[in-house]
């Protein structure tokens, strides 16, 4: 039995020391569970980047999309919990619990939060022919256009479509789903007037509203934007939305269990990036905003998820929409 204890101590502080020595000049791999070139994928790569200048060692983005997220998100949660498989993910971790009646892990409770990277506003734009001008003129339209109403998204838990469930919810009017494969086709149909409206990412649809090639009506941040293309639009909020406000977000974690000393590396690493000058940069080209307050703490971060979970859920389960 004193061997066994003997022993158990060894193991124990072998991995405590290996720990310490986190990354040891060992590749990490930071697993993206959509497809390359997406925005969750650009953010991954930029942050991958700034993240090895304070880790002193290689990460490579490992893109396994599939069913929302999940497919990626799953792998990570069954990873070995030594700090060198990662996961970065949206909104989706806080929407996939009402989204799938069953996954193969649990958000709140199978992974270690290691902070916010960044949010990404939305924006509420229509198809170049709609006749309304400004959200007032719109909500005029919307309300004598009950039951014709077409709303693109980008498939079944996309950005664009939770955006869309909590803009009907919202105003009370509900509009027929048109769900595509990813934004690009669904933006080619809004420009060729197929459809009607379509609520999606500031990295989607500024170069749009830029051009003046579709309506711009509102964005869904608590405040205006400073972006150029983008400063004149109001807010809903302001508009009369009260309280509504949604962004895509992105966090990362680690799997459950993966030791505090490594733990407190990574999130010594995510912090350090969130200063890095070319990091800033490429996310306000990408029109994110990086975090800066409170939620790059992990507690605060799986607080903060915790209560999307919240907030996402009743809305999900009142559209009956399910993605099992």
């Amino acid at each position: 039995m004193k061997k066994l204890f003997a022993l158990a101590a060894i193991a124990a502080a072998a991995a405590g020391a290996h720990a310490q020595d986190f990354p040891a000049g060992k590749t990490v791999t930071l697993v993206v569970p959509f497809a390359a070139g997406g925005p969750t994928d650009r953010v991954a790569r930029d942050l991958a980047e700034a993240m090895q200048k304070t880790l002193g060692t290689t990460i490579v983005v490992d893109n396994t999309a599939g069913a929302g997220s999940s497919i990626g998100t799953a792998k990570v949660a069954r990873a070995n919990p030594d700090g060198y498989t990662l996961l970065l993910n949206h909104i989706g971790m806080s929407t996939m619990p009402a989204l799938y009646r069953k996954l193969p892990f649990n958000v709140e409770t199978d992974f270690e939060y290691l902070g916010m990277v960044n949010e990404v506003p939305m924006t509420l734009i229509g198809k170049p022919g709609l006749p309304a001008n400004n959200y007032k003129e719109l909500t005029t339209w919307i309300a004598a256009n009950k039951g014709k109403i077409n709303l693109g998204n980008a498939g079944l838990g996309a950005a664009s479509h939770l955006c869309g469930l909590l803009f009907q919810s919202a105003i009370k009017v509900e509009m027929t789903p048109v769900p595509y494969k990813g934004t690009a086709p669904a933006i080619a149909d809004l420009l060729g007037g197929q459809i009607d409206l379509l609520c999606d990412q500031t990295t989607n649809t500024t170069s749009q509203i830029e051009a003046k090639k579709v309506k711009a009506y509102a964005v869904t941040t608590a405040k205006r934007l400073t972006t150029p293309a983008l400063k004149d639009l109001p807010t809903l909020d302001e508009s009369g939305l009260k309280g509504f406000e949604v962004t895509i977000w992105h966090g990362m974690y680690a799997p459950k269990g993966t030791p505090a000393p490594v733990l407190k590396k990574l999130n010594e690493a995510i912090k350090a990036a969130m200063k890095d000058p070319g990091f800033i940069k490429r996310e306000e080209a990408l029109g994110a905003v990086i975090t800066t307050d409170k939620r790059v703490e992990p507690a605060e971060h799986k607080k903060f998820v915790s209560a999307e979970i919240a907030k996402w859920g009743p809305i999900i389960k009142a559209a009956g929409v399910y993605a099992d």
